[in-house]
């Protein structure tokens, strides 16, 4: 029984949060979106290079969201896509004649590796699955998926985090850096 009480939770659901936090919040996040965008859609649309990936979007809740979690931290962010994504690749590579294998030790290596960096990032475990699971056009990247999309799409979502979150005089980002 004990077992089954567990499940019920121990603290009350969190307090809802400003209109204004909910407006800085939407604003990072289109902002931080928009710019891995452009640049996937304007600067790489002739070629065969990829910058948005759908864990960009997990991270935008953190990076714009809740930006006092240490999830959300640079640290984090940047390691936690950059490792995933070296786990990634690998498990494809070692493992992608069995994809039921490769996605599980991606994404269960992938955590451990983040445990292990003091790099926990949530997303970073999508990053690693879509580095297995992808297209062919994101396993033909190979190891550059660490560097882009991966790490470069970090990089301007963080910059934006760093502008935007510090505009408003409630809000401060970053708490830490490592």
């Amino acid at each position: 029984m004990n077992y089954f009480r567990k499940m019920r939770g121990t603290t009350k659901s969190p307090p809802l949060v400003s209109a204004s936090e909910i407006a800085w919040s939407w604003i990072g996040a289109f902002a931080g979106i928009a710019a891995v965008a452009l640049f996937h859609y304007r600067v790489l649309a002739e070629s065969d290079l990829v910058m948005i990936i759908g864990s960009f979007g997990a991270s935008a809740v953190l990076l714009y969201g809740a930006i006092r979690s240490p999830l959300a931290q640079p640290r984090n962010l940047m390691g936690g896509h950059i490792l995933s994504a070296v786990v990634g690749v690998s498990a494809y590579k070692l493992l992608g004649a069995h994809m039921w294998l490769a996605s599980s030790v991606a994404v269960a290596t992938a955590i451990a590796v983040m445990h292990a960096t003091k790099t926990l990032h949530p997303p970073g475990g999508a990053t690693s699955l879509i580095a297995v699971i992808g297209s062919q056009k994101i396993h033909e990247l190979g190891y550059f998926y660490v560097l882009m999309p991966a790490g470069l799409g970090a990089l301007i979502m963080l910059v934006v985090a760093l502008l935007v979150n510090n505009i408003p005089a409630g809000r401060r980002y970053p708490e830490f850096w490592v």
